[in-house]
């Protein structure tokens, strides 16, 4: 599970080292392939290179205050296949983020979906992110699917009144934002 702030989700009284270790001694014991020392220090750097995170010795020095917001998802993400799972949940991983952090953060999730074939359930309202990084797409109303199939035939021809609504929010948006100076 990948949550919408990793500042609130990683423990501000741990280093970013241990916290990627936790998921992989665990994930190791259960496979009865005990990790520790050298091999943990290898494991952790691998998973840090994994996500694109600069100077990995230093940050698993550091506490979560001590990197950017972007730094932060990356160890979030970084920590979540540690336990080689077969479905990765997103829940609005990309939100705080800066333009260019989000397009990195994005490319970095489909990439780790691909390579460790794992499905991907992105949890977002940002509706031009979920085109772009989802095939399928369900949309919810107050907890209940309205409608669902692939995210091109859902947004550009939606069948319920709810999605329509949303669709033309979005469109309004970018219009609104194309006639900006």
């Amino acid at each position: 599970m990948v949550f919408q702030e990793p500042l609130t989700a990683l423990d501000p009284l741990m280093r970013i080292g241990r916290q990627i270790a936790e998921p992989l001694q665990r994930r190791a014991a259960r496979d009865g392939n005990p990790l520790s020392g050298p091999a943990l220090d290898k494991a952790i750097l691998d998973l840090m290179a994994d996500v694109a995170l600069p100077d990995p010795q230093r940050i698993a020095r550091a506490y979560p205050h001590e990197i950017s917001g972007g730094q932060r998802q990356r160890v979030a993400i970084a920590m979540a296949p540690a336990c080689r799972p077969d479905l990765l949940i997103a829940d609005e991983p990309t939100t705080a983020l800066d333009v260019t952090t989000r397009a990195e953060i994005l490319r970095l999730l489909d990439s780790l979906v691909r390579q460790r074939n794992m499905a991907l359930l992105f949890i977002s309202h940002d509706l031009p992110v979920v085109a772009g990084i989802v095939d399928r797409v369900a949309v919810l109303r107050r907890g209940v699917i309205v409608e669902t199939g692939p995210v091109a035939e859902i947004f550009a021809r939606p069948q319920h009144d709810y999605t329509a609504t949303l669709v033309a929010a979005a469109h309004a948006f970018d219009a609104a934002l194309g006639a900006q100076p």
